[in-house]
């Protein structure tokens, strides 16, 4: 069993923007403990909670049953000791509590290891003997994710997830059409992720046949985000859209924890007006941890009997979920005024109101993924105009166009 030595706050160490930021050591060499100690006691701001004496974590959440509180700021991990055992205890750590900056420390500079020290979730690689500044700035640059998450707290993003009652519904030509439409048309920063694990087509449909590297990831990289990092991982689309893309070709699916997947999208947040993401088919893997963190989910079908059966069940699944209903919208794409299955007959299936039509204009639409530009080849066509207000009510635009048409837009269910 760890044997952990916790410390209690001092109001020395109470900073005055709230409540300091807290350090745990885990199997430091009494030197650099020592270090770290007088460092911790010579700043304001900065609080040395525990200090744990070797590597032995038996699961995600056993650093917290162990100092019974909140997750802690920064752990310091001495990867000298037992380098086998610091790697498990930061990917641990890493995994289970994703707010949470790993500061390895060790006397080893090979390039090699300090990488894999970051493949393991580290951010920071302080070399020994500790020096002051290397750890103050490695404290500040933590202090100062903090102070950017507290400061832009009200300018966080809209997410918005969109997904299909079965695969082939028109979900990424939606979101990508979107998307490029709220960045262009009416000038909201938005990003468009790619949620798909492989086969994902947001990148083909706005005409970036090849990137280097994918969302999942960055997903395994939280603990190196920041503006300069994100941005070597985003396309940018002429209309100004950014995009996270899938895989370009097929990966093993890797398990996403909700952790890290709240700790990317906060982080996003933070940085656009608007999040669209376009998730493949279904509930499982990381889908419904996505779908939770959405401020509005759209599900698409169209006017088919499998597609509409789905819907229902999806429907029926997601409204299980306390405060999931109340932000589901039915969208109804490829509409036709007279088509085989009438309106009232699927909104009597999945027993809600369809909130958007979207026309079917195969041919345009085709058109605009051959040139990679969802805007210029739609022109000015009964889809064009459709996108363009569904962006508007998206961006806080009135439609008038749509209630002037008496209906054919769907209404907030």
């Amino acid at each position: 069993m760890t044997t952990v030595k916790t410390f209690e706050t001092t109001p020395h160490e109470r900073s005055s923007e709230g409540r300091p930021l807290s350090l745990v050591s885990i199997g430091l060499d009494s030197e650099s403990y020592d270090l770290l100690r007088q460092f911790v006691e010579s700043v304001p701001g900065l609080h040395l909670r525990a200090q744990l004496d070797d590597y032995t974590l038996e699961g995600q959440d056993s650093i917290l049953q162990q100092l019974g509180d909140s997750a802690p700021d920064i752990c310091v991990i001495d990867f000298d000791q037992d380098r086998r055992g610091a790697t498990a205890a930061a990917e641990r750590i890493h995994a289970g509590l994703a707010g949470t900056a790993i500061f390895a420390v060790s006397s080893n500079v090979q390039p090699e290891l300090i990488i894999q020290a970051m493949h393991c979730g580290c951010s920071e690689y302080i070399i020994k003997p500790v020096d002051r500044d290397d750890l103050l700035n490695a404290v500040a640059r933590v202090g100062g994710q903090r102070r950017e998450r507290r400061d832009n707290a009200h300018n966080n993003a809209q997410i918005i997830a969109f997904t299909g009652a079965k695969g082939g519904t028109g979900v990424t030509t939606l979101a990508t059409h979107l998307g490029a439409l709220l960045a262009k048309s009416y000038a909201q920063k938005t990003l468009l992720v790619d949620l798909h694990p492989d086969g994902g087509d947001a990148a083909l449909y706005l005409g970036k046949t090849s990137h280097r590297y994918h969302f999942f990831e960055l997903l395994e990289n939280t603990h190196r985000l920041d503006d300069e990092f994100l941005q070597s991982f985003l396309l940018r689309h002429s209309s100004g859209l950014d995009l996270l893309p899938a895989p370009e070709a097929s990966e093993p699916v890797k398990h996403v924890s909700p952790e890290v997947l709240g700790q990317t999208f906060d982080f996003l947040r933070l940085r656009y007006e608007f999040i669209l993401v376009d998730l493949p088919p279904g509930c499982g893997g990381g889908n419904f941890e996505m779908i939770r963190h959405s401020d509005q989910i759209y599900l698409v079908t169209v006017a088919e009997v499998p597609a509409i059966r789905n819907a229902a069940r999806y429907l029926d699944y997601l409204s299980r979920e306390e405060h999931l209903e109340e932000r589901i919208r039915v969208v109804l794409n490829r509409h036709l005024k007279r088509g085989p299955i009438t309106d009232a007959q699927i909104e009597k299936a999945i027993r809600r109101s369809i909130f958007w039509k979207v026309p079917n204009q195969y041919s345009e639409i085709v058109a605009t993924i051959i040139a990679g530009d969802p805007i210029a080849g739609l022109n000015k066509s009964e889809i064009a105009r459709n996108l363009m207000r569904w962006a508007g009510v998206i961006a806080g635009q009135p439609d008038t166009a749509g209630e002037k048409k008496g209906g054919f837009l769907g209404l907030w269910g």
